[in-house]
C-alpha cells in the first residue's frame, strides 16, 4: 500500500496519497482543484495560474497547487473569496479573446474551459475592444486540425512533443496577445502518437480531423476496452452511439489512463483501428459465395466436420484464452490438428521504445500460454494432410500471397469464420460470420504478460455470433465462461489461481511471485 498522509482542505481533514502535488493528492478523494496546464504525465508547468490555493502555514499567500506538494499536517485554502476572485480572474483573462464558439466546437461536452466557466466564473465579459483574431483550422499534419483563437496557451501539446515523443514538432511564439501554438515552417506533426495532443488539449484548440464534426460527444455512449492493434494491448474507451434508424457504430477510440500498461496515451495507428470495427463486416452466411441463413450454414459446417477425417483448426492470435480453450477442446474432441501459426501479423522493425509492437495480434502469449503450436512449418505439413481446414478468423494473406495461399489451399476445403470480408475469406467454400473485439468480451494476454480482462462495448441490430458460442453450436465441450476458465486453470499453471470474475482493470501479472500484484 502507498503512503498515506493527513491533510486539511477547507477545514476538513482527509487522507491522502503521500508524495504527490495538491492537484492529484486531493483529486484522488474527489476534491477538484482547478487546472488547465498540468496533465500528470507532463509534469506541471504553472503558466495557467488557475490552481492557484492558499496554504495556512506562512507561505506566500497563493500557491500553485500544480508545484506545490502535499505534506502532513497542510491546511489548503480552497473556498475562500480571494481564491474564488483569482478563478474568476484568470478565467476572465483565458476568455478576453477565446471565440466562445462553443456551439460549433467539437470539444464542447468535454471542454475544461467550459466547465470551469460553468463552475467557477460565470461573469459577464468587461470587454470593449475588439478580440485578437488568428489562424484557424490550420493543418498541423498527422490529422491534427489547429484553431489558434480557442488555444489557452497551456503548453500541454509542445510539452508532449518534446518529454513523450521527443520530436519537438510544436513550439509557442510571440508574447501576451500574440502568444500562439504553431509548427515549424514546413515541418508538421510528424510522429505516430501525434493524435494525443487532441486528448492533451483542454479546450479544443487541437481537433482530430477524423473526428470533427461526426457526433456531438453528449451522445457519444463511453465503453472501456483494449485496442487489438498490437500486443501492448493499451486500454481504451470506445465512444459509439446508435442513430435513429442506423445501427450502432463507433466513432473514435480514446486511450484509458493503466499506468502498467500503456499510461495515458496510445499509438495513432491503434486510435484509428476503430474503422475496422465499422467497415467491410461480413454480415451473412454463404456457401460456395451463394448467401445462406446462419442456422443452414451451421448444419452445413457440422457435415462437412463429419464426413471429413482429417481435418485442421487453425485459430487467430487476436482470439481471447476463452475462445481459444473453447477451440483447443473442440479439436481434441474430434481429433483435429489445431495450428496458432500467424507470423504475418509480426511486422518486425516495426515496433518502438514506447507502446508500439512488433506483433500486430493482442493475445500471442495466450497460445504460447495453452500450448499451440505456431511454427509455419508443422502448419504446413498439417495443412498437407488435411482434406478440410476450419480458419477461425485467421488472415493467411498477411502470411501468404494469393497464388501461394490457392496453391496452398487446392486440395483442401475451407470453412471460414471470420468478422470481416477479408480476401483471403474469398476462397473458404464455406463462410459464417462472427463478431469482432467490440462486440464480446474475453481475456487477453499482452507482451509484458499482463493479463486483462474487457467487456462487450457495442451492440449492433443484428447481433454476430461470438466464436465460442459458434464452437458450441458445431460440438464443443463447452458451452459458457465458468466452464472454460475451470478448464484453462486446469490446464494452465498461472492462470490457477485466477478469479475471472475479479481481474482488477489494470490487469493482473502473471508471474509466479505474488509481490508483483501487490498495489503500489
Amino acid at each position: 500500500m502507498a503512503e498515506t498522509i493527513k491533510l486539511f482542505v477547507n477545514g476538513c481533514e482527509v487522507e491522502v496519497e503521500a508524495g504527490k502535488n495538491l492537484i492529484d493528492a486531493i483529486g484522488a478523494v474527489g476534491i477538484e482543484i482547478p487546472h488547465l496546464c498540468y496533465h500528470p504525465a507532463l509534469g506541471a508547468d504553472g503558466n495557467c495560474r488557475m490552481c492557484l490555493v492558499g496554504i495556512e502555514d506562512g507561505r506566500p499567500p497563493l500557491v500553485p497547487a500544480c508545484k506545490t506538494q502535499a505534506v502532513e499536517g497542510m491546511k489548503v485554502l480552497l473556498d475562500a473569496e480571494h481564491i474564488k476572485k483569482i478563478q474568476k480572474d484568470v478565467l476572465e483573462l483565458e476568455l478576453i479573446n477565446h471565440p466562445t464558439d462553443c456551439p460549433i466546437c467539437d470539444q464542447a461536452g468535454e471542454c475544461s474551459l467550459q466547465d470551469y466557466y460553468m463552475t467557477y466564473g460565470r461573469e459577464e465579459s468587461r470587454m470593449n475592444v475588439d478580440q485578437v483574431k488568428k489562424a484557424k483550422k490550420l493543418d498541423f499534419g498527422c490529422g491534427v486540425v489547429h484553431d489558434q483563437e480557442r488555444c489557452v496557451v497551456c503548453g500541454r501539446c509542445v510539452r508532449f512533443c518534446r518529454q513523450i515523443t521527443k520530436t519537438g514538432e510544436l513550439g509557442i511564439v510571440n508574447r501576451t496577445d500574440s502568444a500562439r501554438v504553431t509548427i515549424f515552417p514546413g515541418r508538421p506533426l510528424d510522429n505516430r502518437y501525434a493524435l494525443n495532443v487532441v486528448d492533451l488539449c483542454p479546450v479544443g484548440a487541437m481537433t482530430s480531423a477524423d473526428f470533427r464534426f461526426k457526433q456531438r460527444v453528449w451522445f457519444l455512449k463511453k465503453n472501456r476496452s483494449i485496442c487489438h492493434g498490437c500486443s501492448r494491448g493499451c486500454n481504451i474507451t470506445v465512444d459509439h452511439n446508435r442513430e435513429k434508424d442506423s445501427d450502432d457504430m463507433i466513432y473514435r477510440f480514446r486511450p484509458l489512463l493503466n499506468e502498467q500498461v500503456n499510461g495515458y496515451f496510445m499509438c495513432d495507428e491503434g486510435r484509428l483501428s476503430y474503422h475496422g470495427e465499422n467497415e467491410n463486416r461480413l454480415s451473412e452466411a454463404r456457401l460456395s459465395k451463394t448467401p445462406l441463413s446462419f442456422d443452414d450454414a451451421v448444419t452445413a459446417a457440422l457435415r462437412e466436420i463429419e464426413k471429413h477425417d482429417d481435418i485442421l483448426f487453425l485459430l487467430s492470435p487476436n482470439s481471447t484464452l476463452e475462445q481459444m480453450m473453447a477451440i483447443r477442446s473442440f479439436a481434441e474432441k474430434i481429433d483435429a490438428t489445431l495450428s496458432g501459426f500467424s507470423d504475418g501479423y509480426i511486422k518486425k522493425g516495426d515496433g518502438d521504445d514506447y507502446l508500439i509492437q512488433d506483433d500486430k495480434s493482442a493475445n500471442r502469449a495466450g497460445l504460447e500460454l495453452l500450448g499451440i503450436d505456431s511454427s509455419k512449418e508443422a502448419f504446413e505439413t498439417a495443412l498437407k494432410k488435411a482434406d478440410l481446414l476450419l480458419n477461425f478468423n485467421n488472415d493467411l494473406l498477411l502470411a501468404y500471397s494469393e497464388t501461394e495461399l490457392k496453391k496452398l489451399l487446392k486440395d483442401t476445403r475451407v470453412i471460414g469464420l471470420s468478422s470481416h470480408e477479408t480476401a483471403c475469406f474469398q476462397q473458404a467454400n464455406l463462410l459464417l460470420p462472427v463478431a469482432s473485439f467490440t462486440e464480446y468480451g474475453g481475456s487477453i494476454i499482452n507482451c509484458d504478460s499482463i493479463l486483462q480482462f474487457f467487456a462487450k462495448a457495442v451492440s449492433k441490430n443484428s447481433e454476430p455470433v461470438e466464436i465460442c458460442e459458434l464452437i458450441s453450436l458445431l460440438g464443443g465441450p463447452f458451452h459458457d465462461r465458468t466452464q472454460l476458465w475451470e478448464e484453462l486453470k486446469k490446464n494452465c499453471e498461472l492462470l490457477s489461481n485466477v478469479d475471472p470474475d475479479n481481474i482488477p482493470p489494470a490487469g493482473l501479472k502473471l508471474t509466479d511471485s505474488e509481490a508483483d500484484n501487490v498495489p503500489a
